[in-house]
């Protein structure tokens, strides 16, 4: 190769290497101004990120101040339209307003409800009259008319499928004085509802059926001098609802058809001297009714046909003075009914025609029967126990006159048979036991029906006198 075309290839490396020099310096140069660009933009995003954040941030204060000064200025003026002093119409639309409100509040909507009770604790006059003037009468009217209208917009937040739940509030109607009113299908889950010491004067109070799943509800102290407070159809599957020191003057308390599977209804030391509690078809599979420490003088209490497949019905401690305590066609196949030191001075207690199965268990232990009736007549014992161990007849009568004997036990060891009469004329025993072991006093010993023959399962004491 000549010397020529040698120098002209090198020529053209070195144009060459030149060429992709420059092209590598331009392209390390584009890619620096590039970084570059990207870090400028980057802090101008961070920063324009931040000026939005910050100017979210006053927004959403902006909007919070104006939504409080909203919902504070809805609050007083439905607060000053529920005025005592303002027409019934306005009064209303307060009742109305405020529950709105609340709605709108959750962070304030216990106290939207708050203001809605105090309503109803306000100082009321009970019905005038027909003998009333016709101003009288039409006041009367509107006031009432408010009232209820509050119970009704509370209740409806209380029930299934409420738009707005107010399930789990507080609701505060200690001595209220109600001739009425509907809480029927409301859902206690929560929460306590407090009726201490209202005054059930008159009307309907309607809880059917309402459901008792948690929370408390609370008569203690109340006062039924002529009203209803009908729960009938009511399910208790939990919480508490209390009847504690409650007097019963008049009116009643229904729980007929009642579903008690959890929960207590309690009337420890309740006082009944006239209406009563009704339990005629309840239903038992759970939970406790409790009459621990009452007094009965006058009212009646009436299990008739209920269904006891579990749970407790307490009545220890109880005191019997008058009235009746009515279990009639009742159906015994688990639980207990507990009489247990009760004290029967006077009154009826009514088992005529109940039935007692397998599991079932009524109490009479250490009681004493000195003047009341107990009448078994007629009642079915295949199963269960009825017990009177160490219980004390010195009056009254306990009677068991066709009463069927054809299994479970019923139990009297060391009970004082010291007067009055406990009769089993007529009664048939078929299998089952019936016991008197070791009275604790046979001076008056119970008419057993049988002169010599002693049936298969009664057991006798050894010693037949005092």
């Amino acid at each position: 190769m000549s010397p020529e075309v040698d120098a002209a290839i090198i020529a053209g490396s070195f144009g060459i290497l030149t060429l992709i020099g420059t092209l590598a310096a331009q392209f390390y140069g584009i890619r620096k101004t590039s970084s570059g660009t990207e870090k400028t933009l980057r802090q101008q995003s961070e920063q324009l990120e931040k000026t939005l954040a910050e100017q979210r941030k006053q927004l959403d204060r902006t909007l919070a101040e104006q939504r409080g000064r909203t919902l504070n200025e809805r609050f007083a003026t439905a607060a000053d339209k529920l005025g005592s002093d303002k027409p019934p119409a306005v009064r209303l639309a307060g009742v109305y307003a405020m529950a709105g409100l609340a709605d709108d509040w959750p962070e304030n909507r216990q106290t939207c409800v708050d203001v809605l009770c105090a309503y109803l604790r306000l100082p009321y006059e009970p019905d005038p009259g027909d003998g009333a003037s016709a101003h009288e009468r039409l006041s009367f009217g509107n006031n009432r008319q408010v009232r209820h209208t509050v119970i009704r917009v509370i209740v409806a937040h209380l029930r299934a499928g409420a738009a707005v739940s107010w399930q789990g509030l507080d609701l505060d109607f200690t001595g209220v004085v109600f001739d009425g009113g509907d809480f029927s299908g409301a859902v206690f889950s929560g929460g306590k509802v407090d009726f201490s010491r209202a005054d059930f004067s008159g009307g309907t109070v309607d809880f059917t059926p309402a459901i008792f799943s948690g929370g408390t509800v609370d008569f203690a102290g109340a006062m039924f001098s002529g009203g209803r407070v009908d729960l009938s159809g009511a399910v208790f599957s939990g919480g508490t609802v209390d009847f504690a020191r409650t007097m019963f003057s008049g009116g009643t308390v229904d729980f007929s058809r009642a579903m008690f599977s959890g929960g207590t209804v309690d009337f420890t030391n309740a006082r009944f001297s006239k209406g009563g509690a009704d339990f005629i078809e309840a239903m038992f599979t759970g939970g406790t009714v409790d009459f621990s420490h009452a007094g009965f003088s006058g009212a009646a209490v009436d299990f008739t046909n209920a269904r006891f497949s579990g749970g407790r019905v307490a009545l220890n401690d109880a005191v019997f003075s008058g009235g009746k305590v009515d279990f009639s066609h009742a159906g015994f196949s688990g639980g207990t009914v507990d009489f247990t030191r009760a004290m029967f001075s006077g009154g009826t207690v009514d088992f005529s025609y109940a039935n007692w199965h397998l599991g079932a268990s009524v109490k009479f232990t250490s009681a004493e029967v000195a003047q009341s009736s107990i009448d078994f007549s007629h009642a079915g014992f295949s199963g269960g126990t009825a017990g009177f161990s160490g219980a004390v007849f010195s009056g009254g009568k306990v009677d068991f006159n066709d009463a069927l004997f054809s299994g479970g036990t019923v139990d009297f060891i060391r009970a004082k048979f010291s007067g009055g009469t406990v009769d089993f004329h007529s009664a048939r025993f078929s299998g089952g036991t019936v016991s008197f072991q070791d009275p604790h006093d046979w001076t008056h010993p119970p008419n057993l029906g049988f002169a010599d023959a002693v049936p298969v399962g009664v057991t006798l004491p050894a010693r037949r006198t005092a």
